[in-house]
């Protein structure tokens, strides 16, 4: 294996953060013509991102290719919490709930303040949550406070949870039902408000460090040393396909990580069903309400208020078997599932009529030693890195967690180099782009995603820049903007 060449210090920005089609033809044409990289990452959600900015903060070269836009697979779909772990906690995980507690103080405090926000949750006391599983829970709410202090994060920011009144915590979300209602536990975490937007800041942060984002470039076939691509916008290569060399390859594909491997790594997806209603269904709450599961009470489906008038409902965790499909669907009976879940703590259970959007993503958890017949509700979240053919594949983990997964990724390609290595990560320390940019209006928004986010096609913008797409009615109404600002950027070129 070749060595990297020796950086004592990482980079400094050294180009735009911008991204459009015409720096996409530039690098792509480079690349083809023989240009090697130190690093190829494979894969454009939220790790693979976060691996092209670790390596080129480095002082790394680095190009990123995803077969599809920038969030297309399981980074757009998830429930939209930077979460520290409470859950894990429950089982005992508490390395897990650790990394996720300090991975959400970064997120929060240092890399996206603009994306990220505090949110009340609520957890009913009394009727489906018994005085035992109460004591319990408020344990482990604490335990979850003491991790959020260790972390760094302030009162400020997240404040320390407490007993409320059941007149309380119906002020902050009146759809509760009084039944039983002895009163809730009130604790706080982290709402990312658009995850495939914190996937673009990422991406866009390591465009300013000179790595090169490449979508519509699908890779075929992985090796140590490069792999083979192919531009499916055709704007490469007559037939779109040539050969990438690079000195090191990162496999950051999720549920498709296994397809590159060879086998080298098992996965077990599961599956998370999420469903949207009007917050006005809900009476309106200003706090998240956690619904303990019948059989469970470690695990609940929640009713997370979102700053565009919606309330969502999640979230399911199924085992999934066969083909990966590009986009995930809500089925009947995940829907069913849901609805009547939530609708144990609620005065009024939400209905079908009342969902107004739908959507599932894949979590790509480890194997492990479990069965085919295992829930994937008790699988780890713990993330691996594993080295195959020369190729190092970083799978598991989430969201809030991938940061750390592309240090962990880039630190065994580091330690390779013996003592010819790159610098230390600093991803912890960086300021993501659009931290310090305000929102414009619709439009504007569109225009911006056309010339400086990399969106090349109308469901780029509708379903990844903007997320009006989650809502089949929106994304009706805002597809011919959509059309105009791609013409419009057209034009002017």
């Amino acid at each position: 294996m070749v060595s990297l060449r020796r950086r004592r210090e990482a980079r400094a920005p050294a180009a735009p953060d911008s991204l459009d089609a015409a720096r996409r033809a530039r690098e792509l044409a480079a690349l083809a013509d023989g240009e090697a990289v130190d690093v190829l990452v494979v894969g454009g959600g939220i790790v693979g991102a976060w691996a092209a900015l670790d390596a080129a903060t480095r002082g790394l070269s680095v190009a990123l290719v995803e077969r599809g836009d920038l969030a297309q697979g399981t980074s757009r779909w998830s429930s939209k919490l930077a979460h520290g772990g409470l859950r894990y906690l429950a089982h005992g995980d508490v390395g897990v709930a650790w990394e996720s507690a300090r991975e959400r103080a970064i997120l929060m405090d240092v890399s996206a303040p603009h994306l990220i926000r505090p949110l009340p949750f609520l957890i009913p006391l009394g009727g489906p949550v018994g005085r035992a599983a109460g004591a319990k829970l408020h344990v482990g709410i604490h335990l979850g406070d003491a991790l959020r202090a260790a972390a760094g994060t302030s009162r400020r920011r997240l404040p320390s949870a407490r007993r409320v009144s059941a007149e309380e915590a119906r002020r902050l979300a009146p759809g509760l039902s009084d039944r039983q209602l002895r009163g809730a536990i009130l604790h706080w975490d982290a709402q990312v408000e658009d995850d495939a937007r914190l996937v673009l800041a990422v991406a866009r942060s390591a465009a300013a460090h000179g790595a090169r984002i490449l979508t519509y470039v699908s890779a075929e076939r992985l090796r140590g040393d490069g792999a083979t691509v192919r531009d499916v916008h055709g704007t490469a290569a007559a037939d779109g396909a040539f050969e990438l060399r690079a000195r090191h390859v990162i496999n950051a594909t999720g549920v498709w990580a296994g397809e590159l491997s060879g086998g080298a790594v098992r996965l077990r997806p599961s599956k998370g069903s999420h469903l949207l209603v009007p917050a006005a269904a809900l009476g309106d709450p200003r706090a998240a309400v956690n619904a303990p599961l019948a059989d469970d009470a470690t695990r609940f489906v929640f009713a997370v208020p979102r700053p565009d008038g919606l309330v969502m409902i999640g979230i399911t965790d199924e085992p999934f078997d066969g083909p990966i499909p590009d986009v995930p669907h809500v089925d009947a009976e995940e829907e069913a599932f849901l609805l009547s879940s939530i609708g144990r703590v609620l005065e009024r259970t939400p209905t079908p009529a009342d969902v107004v959007g739908r959507f599932a993503g894949l979590r790509p958890l480890l194997a492990g030693e479990a069965t085919e017949d295992a829930a994937t509700a008790d699988l780890s979240r713990r993330h691996a890195v594993v080295e195959h053919d020369g190729v190092v594949t970083v799978v598991g983990g989430k969201l809030t967690t991938a940061r750390r997964m592309a240090q962990d990724a880039l630190d065994r390609i580091a330690a390779r180099a013996g003592e010819d290595r790159p610098g230390a990560c600093v991803t912890d320390r960086i300021r993501l782009a659009g931290a310090d940019r305000p929102q414009g209006d619709l439009a504007a928004q569109l225009r911006f995603a056309v010339a400086h986010e990399l969106a090349l096609k109308p469901e780029d913008l509708l379903d990844r820049r903007t997320r009006l797409g989650l809502v089949p009615a929106w994304r009706e109404q805002a597809l011919e903007a959509a059309h105009e600002a791609l013409a419009g950027a057209a034009q002017a070129t």
